[in-house]
């Protein structure tokens, strides 16, 4: 399996989103800067904070043209009630296949359990990877004002890596 790097295409995935419906990537995310967000699990602290995070600077990273989701292995239900418990403000997909997933990103897979660990992108408008975050354990992930802090300067300048 190998890492998505910098300029490539973020490959097509589709998982249940909560409320119903699909996350289509990368297509959801088309026209604006995307961030995706692989997250272990709702019983992971890391997770709920890095969650919450994003949530809370939703009408930043809205205001500078960026769309978030965020996906994991949890069932409909659980996933449901973290929206809920978090008051996430961005589409949140579940029942992910997490050998699916990794072998199309790259994405740290743990055993037993068998869930994604915390992975990262933030996708340019035309779908492709302007940085890739992945962490093979609890820690190590992207956080929502360094996303901000990175977009405002890609955008200010376009050659930027």
């Amino acid at each position: 399996m190998s890492r998505l790097n910098y300029g490539q295409r973020f490959p097509a995935l589709e998982v249940p989103a909560v409320g119903g419906g699909t996350i289509s990537l990368p297509g959801d995310l088309a026209g604006s800067y995307g961030v995706v967000l692989m997250y272990r699990g709702s019983w992971c602290p890391y997770c709920n904070a890095q969650l919450a995070a994003f949530s809370r600077a939703f009408d930043a990273l809205t205001e500078l043209g960026v769309k978030v989701v965020a996906l994991s292995v949890d069932d409909a239900q659980t996933s449901a009630e973290l929206v809920s418990k978090r008051k996430l403000r961005f589409p949140v997909g579940h029942s992910a296949d997490a050998d699916t997933i990794a072998a199309a990103t790259g994405a740290y897979v743990n055993d037993d359990p068998h869930f994604l660990q915390s992975t990262g992108f933030i996708l340019a408008p035309d779908g492709t990877v302007r940085l890739a975050v992945y962490s093979s354990g609890a820690i190590g992930r992207l956080v929502a004002d360094d996303v901000i802090g990175f977009i405002r300067y890609i955008t200010e300048h376009p050659d930027a890596r």
